[in-house]
C-alpha cells in the first residue's frame, strides 16, 4: 500500500483522505487551519457527511493522520493529492492561488520521485502550471509528474461516491505516474475491496468493480469541468420546460417521467425546481465558460444556464408575492437552508438566497434544517430565527416555503400542518408533494411547473 498526502481537508480532502485510508493506504492529510488539524485529531467531523465520522473513527491514528506541516509530510510521502479551495474570481475564472502556493512548498520539499495529483477542480493547462511552478522552484533535476484525478462527489453521499464510483478519471501523461496511480485505485478496480466485509454498504446499481478510464493530463481537467456544466445544463433545461408547463397547464412531474425515461437522456437531475446551487456547479460552469472564453470560444450556452438558474429564484420570489400580496411584517416558516438535502453545505444555496431577499422585503422567518442551521447562523446571525423541527416552523405562520429536498420533508403529517398554520399556504419549491394531497389536508399548494391550487377550490375546502 502507498503513503499518501492529501493537502487540504475541506469536503473533497477529508472525504478523499479518509477513503484512501479505508482502501489500505497510510495517509496524511494537512491543513494550515491549525484549530481545525486540532479538532480532528480530537475526533470531531467538521461537516454532515454520511459514513465519514465512522471511517474517520475506524482509521484516525491508525492508517489516518491529521498534520499541520507540509513540508514533512511531502517528504514522507510518494504520492500527494492536492485538494484545496478554487474559489471564483470576479470575472469567474478560478482562483489558483492555494494551488500554486501548495506546488511551491512541495517543490521545496521534495526527495526523491513523487507523483502530485490535482484532486481539486481545475481548468485545463493547470497541470501544466504547476509542473512550470514547481521547475522554477527547484530546478529542472526534479524528479516528479503531475497527474489530472478529478472528483465526482455529490455533497451527501461524497463517500459512497468515492468508494462506489461510476468511473475514475486519471489524467497521466507519464506511464510511471499512471501505473502508481493505479496502484491507489486498485482495491476498487479489482474489485477487492467490495468483498470485505466491513466495507462501506455499497448503493442501489452498485457493479463489482469500478472502472479506470486513463486520459492525458488536460483530456481529464476538461471532464471534469464538462460533466458538470452538462449536468448544470440538464437542471436548467428541465426548468425551463417547468415554466412553459406552468404557462400551458401541463405538469412537469409528468413530463420529466416522461423524458426521462428515455435511455439517452435517463432519469437524473430532471428535476425541476429553484436552480442549483452548492460550491461546484455554479462555481464549475462560471469558470469552464471562463476557460472557453480564453480559448477564443464563446460559449452562450453556458450563459443561458446560469441566466435560467438565477431567474428560477425571481420566479419562485413573485409565486411567493402572489400567494401572500404583500411580504412585510409576513411570518414565514422555511424548511431547508442547505443548497440540497443531506448536507450541512449553504454555500450559494438557493434558500440563503431567497431568505435574504425576503428578509430584504420585510418578512420573519423562522427556519428549520436538520444539518445546516448553524452554519446559516454564521452568514444571517439573529436576523432569522430558528425551530426545532419542521413542525414549529408551520406554528402560526402566513405560509410555509419549502426550499430544501430534505428526505423528510417529504413525509410531513399534512393534516397536522394544515392546523398549525395561520393560513394554510405551502409554497414548495422542490416538489415534494402532489397538489391533490395538498388539496385533500385544505392546503393551498404552489409548485414550481405545476398548475397551483384554484383559489375558489382552497376557500371551499377551508
Amino acid at each position: 500500500m502507498e503513503k499518501i498526502t492529501v493537502v487540504g481537508s475541506g469536503y473533497v480532502g477529508l472525504v478523499a483522505a479518509a477513503c484512501l485510508a479505508e482502501l489500505g493506504h497510510s495517509v496524511i492529510c494537512v491543513d494550515n487551519d491549525l484549530a481545525r488539524v486540532e479538532r480532528l485529531r480530537r475526533g470531531e467531523v467538521p461537516i454532515h457527511e454520511q459514513f465519514l465520522p465512522e471511517l474517520l473513527m475506524r482509521h484516525r491514528g491508525n492508517r489516518l493522520e491529521f498534520s499541520g506541516s507540509l513540508p514533512q509530510a511531502v517528504r514522507s510521502s510518494s504520492i500527494i493529492f492536492i485538494a484545496v479551495g478554487t474559489p471564483p474570481k470576479e470575472n469567474g475564472e478560478a482562483d489558483l492561488s492555494y494551488v500554486e502556493s501548495v506546488a511551491r512548498e512541495i517543490a521545496q520539499n521534495l526527495n526523491g520521485y513523487k507523483v502530485i495529483i490535482e484532486k481539486s477542480t481545475v481548468p485545463v493547462y493547470t497541470s501544466d502550471w504547476i509542473r512550470r511552478v514547481m521547475v522554477l522552484t527547484r530546478g529542472a533535476d526534479c524528479e516528479f509528474d503531475v497527474v489530472s484525478n478529478p472528483e465526482f462527489l455529490r455533497e451527501g453521499t461524497a463517500v459512497m461516491d468515492f468508494l462506489y464510483p461510476d468511473r475514475i478519471v486519471v489524467g497521466a501523461d507519464s506511464p510511471r505516474a499512471a501505473a502508481l496511480i493505479g496502484q491507489v485505485y486498485e482495491p476498487l478496480t479489482s474489485g477487492k475491496y467490495y468483498s470485505n466485509p466491513d466495507r462501506v454498504p455499497e448503493p442501489d446499481g452498485a457493479s463489482g468493480s469500478a472502472p479506470l478510464i486513463l486520459t492525458t493530463a488536460k483530456s481529464a481537467e476538461l471532464i471534469k469541468h464538462a460533466s458538470n456544466a452538462f449536468l448544470a445544463m440538464k437542471i436548467s433545461f428541465i426548468n425551463a420546460v417547468a415554466n412553459i408547463c406552468e404557462e400551458v397547464g401541463a405538469d412537469i412531474e409528468q413530463v420529466s417521467r416522461g423524458v426521462g425515461s428515455d435511455n439517452r437522456i435517463g432519469p437524473r437531475f430532471l428535476r425541476a425546481g429553484i436552480g442549483y446551487g452548492g460550491s461546484c456547479f455554479p462555481k464549475d460552469v462560471s469558470a469552464f465558460r471562463a476557460v472557453a472564453h480564453e480559448c477564443g470560444y464563446e460559449f452562450d450556452l453556458l450563459d443561458a444556464v446560469m441566466r435560467i438558474n438565477e431567474e428560477q429564484r425571481t420566479r419562485f420570489m413573485k409565486k411567493i408575492r402572489t400567494a401572500l400580496w404583500t411580504l412585510k411584517g409576513k411570518k414565514l416558516g422555511v424548511l431547508g437552508l442547505a443548497f440540497k438535502g443531506r448536507t450541512d453545505d449553504i454555500r450559494e444555496s438557493p434558500a440563503i438566497a431567497l431568505i435574504q431577499q425576503l428578509l430584504a422585503e420585510g418578512a420573519n422567518i423562522r427556519a428549520f434544517d436538520p444539518a445546516a442551521m448553524e452554519r446559516t447562523k454564521e452568514v444571517l446571525g439573529d436576523r432569522i430565527s430558528f425551530a426545532e423541527n419542521s413542525y414549529q416552523v408551520a406554528e402560526g405562520a402566513d405560509a410555509l416555503l419549502i426550499l430544501t429536498d430534505w428526505e423528510e420533508f417529504a413525509s410531513l403529517d399534512l393534516k397536522h400542518l394544515q392546523k398549525l398554520l395561520k393560513y394554510p399556504i405551502v409554497l414548495d419549491g422542490r416538489n415534494l408533494y402532489t397538489a391533490e394531497e395538498m388539496e385533500q389536508n385544505g392546503l393551498l399548494y404552489v409548485s414550481v411547473g405545476r398548475k397551483p391550487s384554484a383559489l375558489k377550490q382552497f376557500v371551499k375546502v377551508v
